[in-house]
């Protein structure tokens, strides 16, 4: 249950907070959609995005970035709030900044990265379930 319970967590974040501030500055449509899949690895993202109306090029950006910017800031993020398990660091890795992040925890740790990939791989099941449903239900 903890890690079903983070990984909703995880993943609605990630979606609501990336639409939420894209929305608030005015962002279009097929910008929101094309937002909202970035914490999931480029295939899956780009499917969302291409099949709700989003624009696949820009959500590869977006992944990519993510994976970046997510990899280099993860240890200090979870330094700061004290998160020391080798699992739960790698679990919200994986969950925030897929496969570039999981490739960073594999460094950091075994443990770190099987439960990166763990994450990555259900965070894009999820998604790939639950946005086009919420995205059914703003629309």
């Amino acid at each position: 249950m903890p890690i079903i319970a983070a990984l909703v967590a995880g993943s609605l974040t990630a979606i609501v907070s990336a639409v939420g501030i894209a929305w608030l500055l005015g962002a279009s449509r097929a910008t929101l959609v094309s937002i909202a899949p970035k914490s999931v690895t480029t295939p899956i993202a780009m499917g969302i995005a291409e099949k709700l109306g989003g624009l696949p090029s820009l959500t590869a950006v977006l992944v990519v970035s993510t994976g970046v910017i997510g990899a280099a800031s993860a240890k200090y993020v979870l330094d700061a709030l004290r998160i020391t398990d080798h699992a739960v660091r790698g679990f919200a890795v994986g969950t925030a900044a897929h496969g570039i992040g999981t490739a960073r925890a594999f460094q950091v740790s075994e443990e770190a990265g099987a439960f990166s990939g763990l994450a990555m791989g259900l965070n894009g099941l999820l998604t790939a379930v639950m946005f086009p449903l919420l995205a059914r239900l703003f629309s």
